[in-house]
């Protein structure tokens, strides 16, 4: 049996991953930092709930104390994240964003999954096929992000694509450091979740396609890798 934790699982994107790999057989860990909605979700799907603020280090060591006593974890999946939207939904742009705007997200985006990989790693290196997915974006691609003819050209916010790029460059780091754990960083899409507004143009079951994908490889699976459902993207 396969185990699971997803961080920010009570809604979105985690939690169609949840319902996703509890259909494949994990056992799943429903992570949350709001008990109550982490809970109704946790029920509505059959998956074990557990409490979580990845910006909180007593928070994140006691959801990894609960995995262990319950028989340890096998994949890990790094969900939880923000994006900044100024009051009528409209992305800032690097000019709105102060140091203390960055900061918040990065402590989300980047820190946060850090903190929790860190947890983790120790029952992953337990486990006899390790995984951990971090859940990326295609605004991370620098490439893509500087080319006047990319599709995310268009962004203008500062704080979420260079956290989500720091998100992948922890996926190489790290991917070299536990060479027997398969660490990858995916791009969903522009998924319709509350995130951005509910203006995305795919569905949560569309943007769920890779995630889950990433979080079934086997011991011999790709590791330190950047994709997306159509195939690897340029950092």
């Amino acid at each position: 049996m396969t185990t699971t934790l997803i961080t920010g699982a009570n809604k979105g994107l985690g939690k169609e991953t949840a319902r996703r790999l509890l259909a494949a057989g994990h056992t799943v860990y429903l992570g949350a930092r709001d008990e109550a909605r982490g809970r109704a979700a946790a029920e509505e799907l059959g998956a074990r709930f557990v409490r979580i603020d990845v910006t909180d280090d007593t928070s994140v060591a006691a959801a990894a104390e609960q995995i262990a006593a319950d028989g340890g974890l096998d994949v890990l999946v790094n969900n939880a994240g923000v994006e900044p939207r100024l009051a009528d939904n409209a992305i800032p742009t690097a000019a709105d964003e102060s140091v203390e705007d960055v900061r918040a997200t990065f402590e989300t985006n980047f820190f946060g999954g850090l903190r929790v990989t860190h947890a983790f790693v120790p029952l992953l290196l337990k486990s006899p096929a390790p995984v951990v997915v971090n859940v990326s974006s295609g605004l991370a691609s620098l490439s893509m992000l500087s080319d006047p003819d990319g599709f995310t050209h268009f962004y203008r916010g500062l704080s979420y694509p260079a956290s989500k790029a720091a998100v992948n460059a922890a996926t190489i780091q790290l991917a070299k450091a536990y060479p027997t754990i398969r660490i990858n960083a995916v791009e969903p899409g522009f998924t319709d979740t509350d995130l951005n507004g509910r203006t995305g143009t795919q569905t949560v079951e569309e943007g769920a396609e890779i995630i889950v994908r990433m979080a079934r490889l086997g011991p011999d699976g790709p590791t330190g890798t950047y994709v997306s459902g159509r195939g690897p993207l340029p950092y």
